[in-house]
């Protein structure tokens, strides 16, 4: 992926090392697996968003508190893995601007939060723990990129555009928020059984997996910078956290019912109608009969 010397965004804070946060945490109790199965299957199952259905607010008990924080401040600027991210998350600038002003409407972009261990959000207290995550109660996508290193490493996710659809579809996400899409969904929370509200679930995120592939092809249009090999990173590494593959690797056993993000095959296929269309309109996962 050949990123170096393209824009950098100025909606980075860099959170690392002030350590804290405070409030409750994401407890791992009542669990008969290993612990570090179960740390595994957290990332894999909140890693791409978080989805307003079960904010962090409700998973750490808290609501959403006010969040007190010193002014933002900016990575350094011979921080590669930070100018990384700056550099993906402006291309979604770049994409998001367009397509929103080409219907008719402003794309206001999120900031994101580089952190370590855990930070206080609007949704309550967010931790590395649980992978990327966006909170649409502050518009922030919050990232340890120590995760990269567990993408590599333990979920067998390589390779920097791999890392780079992490960044696009928490982005994804915040689209579906200003689109009211998520608040829609959310609103269902406690109206519906929790069967349907995780098939609910599994559509959202799919569909930020689309939203993921559209952001790929425009910014392929316009920067003609994935090298070869890079597609197939980003559809190995929605490959490798589908629900089907987490759960028979934690458990051994697969529940469908109790998918939250979408099996292997699905997070590959709606990523990959983006990325081939380029459409918002070819992302309608909540119009599927067949996801």
């Amino acid at each position: 992926m050949r990123w170096e010397g393209n824009r950098e965004s100025d909606n980075v804070e860099d959170r690392r090392g002030e350590g804290g946060g405070g409030g409750g945490g994401f407890g791992l109790g009542g669990r008969s697996i290993g612990i570090g199965t179960v740390v595994l299957a957290l990332i894999g199952w909140g890693v791409f968003g978080i989805n307003p259905l079960t904010t962090i607010g409700v998973l750490s008990g808290g609501g959403s508190p006010q969040v007190q924080q010193a002014p933002a401040q900016r990575p350094a600027g011979n921080d590669q893995g930070a100018k990384f991210v700056s550099t993906v998350l402006a291309s979604t600038e770049d994409v998001w601007t367009q397509m929103f002003s080409q219907g008719g409407a402003q794309y206001q972009p999120p900031r994101l939060v580089l952190f370590t261990g855990v930070t206080r959000t609007a949704c309550g207290t967010g931790q590395s723990a649980m992978g990327p995550f966006y909170c649409p109660g502050d518009h922030k996508v919050y990232l340890d990129m120590d995760f990269f290193n567990t993408m590599s490493h333990q979920l067998g996710a390589p390779g920097e555009f791999a890392r780079a659809y992490v960044v696009a579809h928490e982005v994804g996400h915040h689209v579906q928020n200003l689109l009211g899409i998520s608040g829609k969904v959310d609103a269902m929370r406690g109206r519906v059984s929790e069967r349907e509200q995780n098939a609910m679930s599994v559509r959202l995120e799919l569909q930020a997996d689309c939203l993921a592939g559209i952001w790929a092809n425009k910014s392929q249009q316009a920067k003609n910078w994935l090298e070869q090999g890079d597609i197939e990173s980003a559809v190995n590494a929605a490959q490798q956290i589908g629900d089907d593959k987490l759960q028979r690797e934690a458990t051994g056993t697969v529940r469908p019912d109790s998918f939250t993000h979408g099996s292997s095959a699905q997070r590959v296929r709606w990523f990959t109608q983006g990325y081939k269309t380029g459409s918002v309109k070819a992302c309608d996962t909540f119009s599927a009969q067949q996801l």
